[in-house]
């Protein structure tokens, strides 16, 4: 798998002799070797920051990744201290029988729950919903929540997906795809191996889950990130989680003056992650020359939900929605021997997409300083999930050991929401480690302007 990943980011295979593996006894349970990928996708970004250590300081730097850690990364690392996180779903998001099979609604976004509960005719109220739900064919809902410009998804088969025009579609995408763009001149950074992404600066127009995870990985190595939020946005349930060593700003890029003052930001950003639906940026007049014409040399990643071709490369998606469209939702179904959902023990989709972007932003970072060129790459959930459908497992294994206080950093993090605990870094490249200038913060506590302006 890791020799999947990192040759998908651009990577030269004899790269992979360089990793080793601590705690790798355990699994997560799963019909899907879901704490494989974790580490496999962890243990890319890491070799992405190897390489780019051998490029500044000559060195050859190994990369350790902990199995156990890096899956625990994969659920929740944050561990308040007297306080707890808001829980990240709606009440009415879930897994609905319809007449012929089950559905999940996403409502976690206001305008999405909006549309659901406007398509079905009924407040909101679970059982109202579900007695709804009932009466739809799964298709027919499906369709008319998503051109209500909700979010929902039946539960396919694995095989099912295979023969879908989206699913045809996304086994012919890249699991990454890299495409060098302009060159310019070299970069002025001044990267320190000790922290080697100090002096990169970060945009970040991402949302939950997979964008933030990349841009955290990127601050932990010393990124400057700057987060942009939309003036009403939020996510309680993972605000905490993944703003970890960023600056969060908001500006509505949907008026002149928010428009403007991004392009300003844009200029001096070396790196741009955004999660917008296909289309969404150009619409907003920030289509890919425009990003280009102003940051030349910009290393531009970008994330979709059901890839970048086919019928449903616009649609709106999560993690929860991909797994019930790919078949992981019915395969798990089957494993478990039960007759409703079972999704993955964590949001792998998500995670493991985000720490791939974060290895091709990585990856550009070197060649920017190798070959002056910037970068242009795009990874999408569904494509993930391909990778992870190909790894499917039935062996039994125990369960990792419980989580104990050694697991977790010894620092308390000062969030703004009360004192909390990180787990303890799941990969340690050569000398430079894994840590966070700056707590987690709330949306929007931060000036939309680069720390030296």
């Amino acid at each position: 798998m890791i020799e999947t990943t990192w040759s998908a980011v651009g990577g030269e295979l004899r790269a992979v002799d360089e990793i080793s593996f601590t705690t790798t006894k355990g699994r997560l349970a799963s019909a899907f070797a879901v704490s494989d990928l974790a580490a496999a996708a962890i243990a890319t970004a890491g070799l992405a920051v190897a390489e780019l250590l051998r490029e500044i300081g000559g060195q050859t730097a190994r990369v350790t990744v902990d199995r156990r850690l890096s899956a625990m990364w994969f659920g929740f690392s944050l561990r308040p201290i007297e306080w707890r996180l808001p829980t990240p779903w709606d009440p009415i998001a879930g897994d609905y029988r319809a007449r012929d099979g089950w559905i999940r609604l996403h409502t976690n976004a206001p305008h999405h729950r909006a549309a659901a509960l406007r398509v079905l005719g009924v407040q909101a109220d679970r059982e109202s919903v579900a007695c709804a739900v009932a009466r739809w064919s799964k298709s027919d809902l499906e369709a008319a929540v998503v051109d209500a410009g909700g979010c929902a998804a039946e539960m396919r088969s694995i095989a099912e997906w295979s023969r879908h025009p989206q699913g045809r579609a996304v086994a012919a995408e890249p699991l990454v795809s890299m495409v060098s763009t302009e060159r310019v001149g070299r970069p002025t950074w001044s990267l320190d191996p000790e922290r080697p992404l100090r002096g990169v600066r970060v945009l970040d127009l991402t949302r939950v889950l997979a964008g933030p995870v990349a841009t955290r990985f990127l601050a932990g190595y010393g990124a400057e990130v700057l987060r942009i939020d939309p003036p009403d946005w939020d996510e309680p349930g993972v605000v905490p989680e993944v703003t970890l060593g960023k600056r969060c700003a908001r500006l509505d890029l949907r008026e002149s003056q928010g428009r403007a003052r991004f392009e300003d930001l844009l200029r001096r950003a070396d790196v741009l992650l955004h999660g917008y639906r296909p289309g969404a940026l150009d619409r907003l007049g920030l289509d890919v020359p425009t990003r280009r014409r102003l940051s030349p040399g910009l290393i531009d990643v970008t994330l979709s939900a059901y890839g970048w071709s086919g019928p449903w490369a616009t649609r709106r998606g999560f993690d929860s929605l991909v797994q019930m469209s790919t078949g992981i939702a019915e395969r798990g179904m089957a494993w478990k021997a039960t007759d409703k959902p079972v999704p993955l023990p964590v949001q792998a989709l998500d995670q493991a997409t985000g720490y791939l972007m974060a290895a091709a932003a990585v990856r550009g970072i070197t060649c920017r300083i190798q070959k002056t060129s910037g970068l242009k790459a795009g990874l999408s959930l569904a494509r993930t999930a391909k990778l992870l459908i190909e790894h499917a497992t039935e062996r039994e294994e125990e369960p990792f050991a419980p989580e104990t206080g050694k697991d977790l950093c010894a620092e308390i993090e000062e969030t703004d929401w009360g004192r909390a605990r990180r787990l303890a870094p799941p990969v340690r490249v050569g000398d430079a480690d894994l840590r966070w200038d700056h707590p987690a913060r709330q949306l929007g506590s931060a000036e939309p302007r680069w720390a030296d302006a």
